[in-house]
C-alpha cells in the first residue's frame, strides 16, 4: 500500500525538466558533409579508382559508407527540430519522459525521441494523409480553442465559454458565459499527469462556474449591501479565477484571468423580472419625488410665515400642502384655476 502511494505521488510531482540537446545547425552541416561524404567514398570504394586497395580496405570502406550514408546520417535528421517563439516540445524516450524543449530555435535531439501532446489528436482526425495543418480548432464540452500539432504553445490563450443557463442562490434560471485566459507553465505536468490538459480545464472551468454563481443572486437591491453577480462581478471573477486556479496546479496550467462576458435572465422569466425591475425603479423614483416635495412644501410654508406675506389657519395650511402636493407629486401638469374673488 506504502509503496502504490508513494508511486502515486511521485506521478503527480512530475516536474519539468529540459531535454539534453545540440546545435541544430551544427549537427546538419557535419551530418550532411558526413553523408557526402560516405558516399563518394562508396562510390570510389567500388569503382576502379580504388584498384591499388586491398581488399580488406576495399570491404570496410563499403560497410562504413554503407552503413552511414544511408542508414545513420539519414536517421539523424529525425532529431532536428524546429521551435518558433513561445513553443515547447515535450519528448518521450521509449515511454519515459526525456525532457522539454522550449524557446525558439533549432535543436538537435535524440533521433528516437518522439514529441508528444494529447490536444493534437483532435488535429490529426481533422486531417489527411496529404495535408497536416500546423493547428486546428478543437471543441471541448462548452469551450473552443485552437491547438498546435505536437508542440505545446506557451503563449497565453483564450478559452471561450458557450452561454449556460444556470441557477444561482434565489433559484432564477440565469444564462452567463465566461472567457478564461490561460498558459501551460509546466509542460511535463500538462502532458503526462492529466489525459488531455485542454479538455481538464474546460470540465473544471464548467464545475468552478456552477459553483461560484449558485453562491450569488443575479441583482441585489444597493440598501442591502448584499454582493450580487451583476454588481459585484469583479469580485465573482477573482473567485472564479481562484476556483479555478485550485484544480489545474496538478495539469501545470496558471489561470491568468476569467471574466464574464454574458449575464442575462434566461427567457423564461426575463419578462417578469424586467417587470419586477421596472417597478422597483418607479417606486425608488415616487419616493424621491414624494421626499422633495414634502422639502418644497415645507420651505414654501416657512418662507410665508417668515416674510408674513399671508397669515393661514391650520385649515388654509392643510388645504395648501394637499394642494402643493398634488401639484408636484401627479403624473400630468397641473391645470391652475385662477381665483379672482376672495380667497374665502
Amino acid at each position: 500500500m506504502d509503496s502504490k502511494h508513494s508511486g502515486d505521488s511521485a506521478r503527480f510531482s512530475l516536474e519539468e525538466r529540459l531535454a539534453p540537446h545540440k546545435s541544430g545547425m551544427a549537427l546538419l552541416v557535419l551530418d550532411s558533409v558526413l553523408i557526402l561524404a560516405s558516399i563518394a567514398m562508396f562510390i570510389v570504394a567500388v569503382t576502379p579508382l580504388a584498384r591499388y586497395w586491398n581488399d580488406v580496405l576495399r570491404l570496410m570502406v563499403i560497410v562504413v559508407s554503407v552503413i552511414y550514408g544511408f542508414f545513420v546520417g539519414p536517421i539523424l535528421y529525425f532529431g532536428l527540430k524546429v521551435l518558433k517563439p513561445n513553443e515547447a516540445l515535450v519528448l518521450t524516450l521509449f515511454g519515459r519522459y526525456y525532457g522539454t524543449l522550449r524557446g525558439e530555435g533549432f535543436y538537435f535531439v535524440n533521433p528516437f525521441v518522439t514529441g508528444v501532446n494529447p490536444t493534437a489528436k483532435h488535429d490529426q482526425a481533422s486531417s489527411n494523409a496529404a495535408e497536416k495543418p500546423a493547428a486546428a480548432t478543437a471543441k471541448y464540452g462548452s469551450y473552443t480553442i485552437t491547438i498546435p500539432n505536437k508542440k505545446l504553445s506557451l503563449k497565453a490563450m483564450t478559452l471561450n465559454n458557450d452561454k449556460q443557463k444556470i441557477n444561482d442562490s434565489l433559484g432564477n434560471p440565469i444564462i452567463i458565459g465566461i472567457v478564461v485566459i490561460w498558459k501551460v507553465v509546466n509542460t511535463a505536468k500538462a502532458v503526462f499527469n492529466v489525459d488531455n490538459y485542454v479538455e481538464y480545464l474546460s470540465i473544471q472551468c464548467d464545475s468552478a462556474l456552477r459553483n461560484i454563481v449558485r453562491l450569488y443572486p443575479y441583482d441585489a437591491s444597493d440598501d442591502e449591501g448584499e454582493k450580487s453577480l451583476r454588481g459585484s462581478s469583479l469580485e465573482v471573477a477573482e473567485r472564479l479565477k481562484e476556483e479555478i486556479q485550485a484544480k489545474m496546479t496538478i495539469a501545470g496550467i496558471e489561470i491568468i484571468e476569467a471574466r464574464i462576458t454574458h449575464l442575462s435572465y434566461a427567457p423564461e422569466i426575463a419578462a417578469a423580472m424586467l417587470q419586477r425591475q421596472q417597478a422597483s425603479a418607479i417606486i425608488a423614483a415616487r419616493q424621491m419625488i414624494v421626499e422633495g416635495a414634502v422639502g418644497m412644501v415645507e420651505m414654501a410654508l416657512e418662507q410665508l410665515s417668515k416674510k408674513e406675506v399671508v397669515t393661514l389657519d391650520e385649515e388654509r395650511k392643510a388645504s395648501m400642502v394637499s394642494n402643493l402636493l398634488v401639484v408636484l407629486c401627479g403624473n400630468r401638469d397641473a391645470q391652475p384655476v385662477v381665483n379672482s374673488g376672495s380667497i374665502y
